[in-house]
C-alpha cells in the first residue's frame, strides 16, 4: 500500500449527474427518510452512479491502474471493482446499520481494488513461528462490507465519520509507512508486512497480525504486542498476507536483490581497473571503468525504476532501497 494524493481537480462529473432532475445524493436520501411500517423491510437502493466511466478512468489515473491495497496491476486480471472505502449499503457485523449510504457517491470515499482485497475470499495466510519458519493457514480475507472502528460508528448523514477511529487504512488519508512494514529478509518470510512497533527497534523477526478472521481480536491482540492496530486490522481484512501476493513480493526482492549484487560487484572491478590505471595509466583502461560506472547508473536507475509510483508493489521496492542505502551508508 503506498499513500497516494487525490490532488486539487473536482470529483468526476459521473458522480454528480442529474437522472430526472436529481443527483443519486438526493433520491438516496429521499429513499431512506421515506417511513416504512414496522412489518415492512426497506429496500435496496440501486446504487450506480459510482461505476461510472468517468469515475474508474480518474482512478486508474490516479493509481496507476493498480489496487489501492495491495499494488497489484488489477488490469491484468480484471476489471477494477469501484471499492467503498465505508461501504454504502450494510455493515458487517451491525444489521441494523443502513451502510454509509451518504457516501456512496462521494469521490474521497472510492478507491480501485482487485478482486481479492475486495472481496470476501479463502485465502493462505503466514503464520511465522520461532527461526522465521512459515506456515499457511487458510482464513477469509477480503474486504467486502467490512469496516471496524475503535469508536462510535456514524450512522447519520450528519455524524462525523472522521470521529469514528476508523482501523482500516486509506492511503489516499493515512501514510501507510507509518502503520506497515515489509520483511526484505532472504527467507522464507520475505515479502510479508507486518504492523510497525508502536515504541523501539523493530523486530529481528516480523510480527505478523492474529491469523483470525475475527477484526476485534486482532486489534485486541495488536494493541497487546504494542504494534500498530490500524496496521494489524487492515492486513488482515484487506488479505495483504494471502500467500500469492507474497510470492509476488519475493519475487520483486529476489529481483532487487540480483541487481544490488551485480551493482556492488560491478563497482568493486571498476576501483581495481582505476587502481590499475593510477600505477600505470592506459587509456584502455579509464575508458572501461568509466563504462561501468556508467552501467552501475544503469543498474541504480533500473532499481529506482521498481520504487516509482506506476510499478507493482512500488512500496515494497522503495523499502528495499532505503535499507540498501542505510547499508551502504554504513560501510566504511
Amino acid at each position: 500500500m503506498r499513500k497516494v494524493s487525490r490532488g486539487s481537480k473536482p470529483p468526476p462529473a459521473g458522480l454528480s449527474v442529474r437522472t430526472r432532475g436529481s443527483t443519486e445524493l438526493e433520491r438516496v436520501r429521499a429513499h431512506m427518510a421515506q417511513v416504512l411500517p414496522a412489518s415492512v423491510n426497506r429496500k435496496a437502493f440501486p446504487f450506480a452512479v459510482y461505476k461510472a466511466d468517468s469515475v474508474k478512468k480518474r482512478l486508474e489515473e490516479l493509481f496507476h491502474g493498480k489496487c489501492a491495497y495491495c499494488e497489484s496491476l488489477y488490469a491484468s486480471q480484471a476489471p477494477v471493482d469501484v471499492e467503498h472505502y465505508r461501504p454504502k449499503g450494510r455493515v458487517e457485523g451491525d444489521a441494523l446499520h443502513p451502510g454509509y449510504w451518504w457516501l456512496a457517491a462521494d469521490w474521497a470515499n472510492l478507491l480501485p481494488s482487485c478482486l481479492d482485497c475486495n472481496r470476501r475470499r479463502k485465502q493462505s495466510v503466514p503464520v511465522v513461528s520461532t527461526g522465521l519458519t512459515v506456515m499457511q493457514q487458510a482464513m477469509q480475507t477480503g474486504k467486502q462490507d467490512a469496516f471496524p472502528v475503535a469508536g462510535m460508528r456514524a450512522g447519520r448523514e450528519t455524524d462525523d465519520v472522521l470521529a469514528e477511529g476508523a482501523l482500516l487504512l486509506d492511503p489516499t488519508r493515512d501514510d501507510p509507512e507509518d502503520h506497515l512494514a515489509f520483511w526484505l529478509g532472504d527467507d522464507r518470510a520475505s515479502g510479508v508486512v507486518y504492523p510497525l512497533p508502536k515504541l523501539g527497534a523493530p523486530p529481528v523477526a516480523p510480527d505478523l497480525p492474529l491469523a483470525d478472521a475475527d477484526k476485534v481480536a486482532v486489534a485486541v491482540d495488536a494493541e497487546a504486542r504494542a504494534v500498530s492496530v490500524r496496521g494489524a486490522v487492515s492486513i488482515q481484512v484487506y488479505g495483504l498476507n494471502r500467500l500469492r501476493l507474497v510470492q509476488e513480493r519475493a519475487r520483486l526482492l529476489t529481483h532487487l536483490r540480483f541487481l544490488e549484487g551485480v551493482f556492488l560487484e560491478v563497482g568493486e572491478v571498476s576501483r581495481n581497473i582505476a587502481s590499475l590505471n593510477a600505477a600505470a595509466p592506459q587509456p584502455q583502461l579509464a575508458d572501461a571503468t568509466d563504462r561501468l560506472d556508467r552501467l552501475q547508473v544503469r543498474i541504480l536507475d533500473q532499481m529506482q525504476s521498481l520504487a516509482e509510483p506506476d510499478a507493482p508493489h512500488s512500496s515494497v521496492a522503495r523499502a528495499y532501497l532505503r535499507d540498501f542505502r542505510d547499508r551502504v551508508a554504513s560501510q566504511p
